[in-house]
């Protein structure tokens, strides 16, 4: 009985943070947000020559909507949002669904030291969907599987 204690304990606890990370965040910017005219890259990003059509639209809403945090090719802008382009956010700690959530409900600072990322209400599912292959294929490309 004993050995299967600890590892239950554990995986409540993982489960306890997942959920704590994933609560519902106002909308509203911080009173000390930063000037978003600064920031640079946090990571070298390799882009690949070709992108599914998928992700080409990805392409284009993380460009309208995430790169001002996220940075240009997901590398991160530093003091502003973190890397989506690093192995924290592989498909096997961050799954599809992780990215679905954010967007929808925001996310409580857990990994980095940006603050909490409100909720993006004119991003769509399928908008997410599109994005989340835009970050996959980057990912692929830097080695991230």
């Amino acid at each position: 009985m004993r050995r299967f204690l600890l590892p239950a304990l554990g995986a409540a606890g993982a489960l306890g943070l997942a959920a704590y990370a994933m609560l519902p965040l106002g909308a509203e910017p911080a009173p000390d947000a930063p000037d978003l005219s600064q920031g640079v890259a946090m990571v070298a990003v390799t882009v690949p020559g070709d992108f599914s059509a998928l992700a080409q639209r990805g392409r284009d809403g993380f460009n309208a909507v995430c790169a001002e945090c996220h940075g240009e090719n997901a590398a991160g802008r530093d003091g502003f949002g973190p890397p989506l382009v690093h192995r924290i956010y592989e498909p096997s700690h961050h799954g599809d669904l992780a990215f679905q959530l954010a967007a929808a409900q925001g996310v409580r600072a857990h990994h980095w030291p940006f603050g909490d990322m409100p909720p993006q209400p004119d991003v769509t599912r399928g908008d997410v969907v599109a994005i989340t292959a835009y970050i996959r294929d980057l990912q692929r490309a830097n080695g991230i599987e």
